[in-house]
């Protein structure tokens, strides 16, 4: 992972996707995950939870899915330098067969994602962090908060 520190903005904002993954109804076959993305300026611009709308949604999907209905064809524009806060790393396969949420990323202009906690390996091998650094997005890992974001899929331990 990269040398990138969090400031505390980071803290506030995790804090806030984690708040997004509280929403969402647990089911045994998949995470709950909140995540908010800001502008270039750092004004939150999307919010989104995992399940949020129909069709098996994870939640950087669902806030990107708000963006899109809102903004159509401007959305490279508002997503240019863009961060995306995310309870877990993004998700690099999907046994669904949707479009993986690090997929998903890279076909926008975000530039950073912060990250609470990396993918456990319980449904597949997650290499989204990776991905990401691998074409240039930066990665920020908000250690501090790990347990709260750990804490959101407590209903999937044995």
């Amino acid at each position: 992972m990269n040398t990138v520190e969090y400031t505390p903005r980071d803290v506030e904002l995790m804090k806030m996707a984690i708040e997004q993954g509280r929403k969402c109804t647990s089911v045994d076959t998949a995470y709950n995950v909140g995540a908010v993305i800001v502008d270039s300026k750092g004004k939150v611009i999307s919010t989104g939870y995992s399940r949020q709308f129909p069709g098996n949604t994870h939640a950087e999907q669902c806030a990107l899915m708000t963006l899109e209905e809102k903004f159509g064809e401007n959305l490279d524009k508002v997503l240019e330098n863009a961060t995306m806060y995310t309870t877990m790393e993004p998700c690099s396969k999907r046994l669904s067969g949707n479009v993986p949420c690090v997929q998903r990323i890279l076909n926008t202009k975000i530039k950073k994602v912060v990250v609470g906690v990396m993918e456990p390996p319980n449904f597949v091998q997650c290499t989204g962090t990776e991905e990401l650094l691998n074409h240039s997005v930066d990665i920020v890992h908000v250690t501090e908060l790990e347990n709260e974001c750990k804490d959101l899929n407590k209903h999937l331990s044995n």
